[in-house]
């Protein structure tokens, strides 16, 4: 059990580092994007936009070694979902590198204002790719984290209510998702906080129960590896 409880604070640690960058990159990139000028306050703070990226890819990184780090201890009680949440988790963390790559690029096109005014068409272009690809990584976030909050419910590896508190989280988050996607309502948007404010709250409070209480001791047994590749 002992390994078990070193993964279970492994990913609880995982959970409060990948909220935190996610949170700060959040606040350093404030509404600089926001606007038809926004290269122009793009360059007046490129310090700021440098920092954001920076946290960016820690939460992409962060983000996809939380199921990196979980897929060993849940495989044992199903291992196709395990391995989806990996995956999904890791396309998660990729679409966000993408969004910080996009942030770095509007950078150095915020350097071209006096070399060109086609840099403001390309920085439009850039902004919504940026946009798009962050918002595929929370859809992949919410696919895969409903993958292990299915699996903990199942094995009860945490409490039962907490993994319901996850699980309502992650449709109320990806119902949030689908909305930007479809362009109903505006990033960051209140109707859109609201909606992922309960999977923010349930993963902080979920992060403190890894590491101070770990996986339960109540759990299920896992089940023989012949077991999960049967059909029943």
């Amino acid at each position: 059990m002992r390994s078990r409880d070193v993964r279970a604070t492994t990913a609880g640690l995982l959970f409060i580092a990948a909220t935190a960058a996610s949170l700060i990159g959040t606040a350093f990139l404030g509404s600089l994007l926001k606007g038809p000028g926004f290269l122009a306050t793009v360059a007046l703070h490129q310090n700021r936009l440098l920092v954001a990226a920076l946290f960016q890819l820690l939460a992409a990184f962060t983000s996809a070694a939380i199921a990196v780090t979980l897929y060993p201890v849940l495989r044992q009680y199903a291992a196709g979902m395990a391995l989806g949440a990996v995956a999904f988790r890791l396309i998660e963390g990729v679409f966000y590198a993408l969004s910080a790559v996009g942030t770095l690029i509007l950078v150095s096109l915020s350097g071209q204002l006096t070399a060109s005014a086609s840099a403001y068409a390309s920085a439009d272009l850039v902004r919504d790719l940026r946009d798009s690809a962050g918002c595929v990584g929370v859809l992949a976030f919410y696919t895969g984290a409903t993958l292990y909050y299915l699996i903990f419910y199942r094995s009860q590896l945490i409490p039962r209510w907490l993994s319901v508190w996850g699980l309502v989280g992650t449709v109320l988050g990806l119902a949030a998702g689908l909305l930007v996607l479809f362009q109903a309502i505006a990033p960051l948007s209140g109707p859109q906080v609201v909606l992922n404010l309960p999977i923010a709250v349930q993963e902080m409070v979920l992060a403190v129960w890894l590491i101070v209480k770990g996986f339960s001791p109540k759990a299920k047994a896992p089940r023989p590896a012949a077991a999960q590749l049967s059909p029943a």
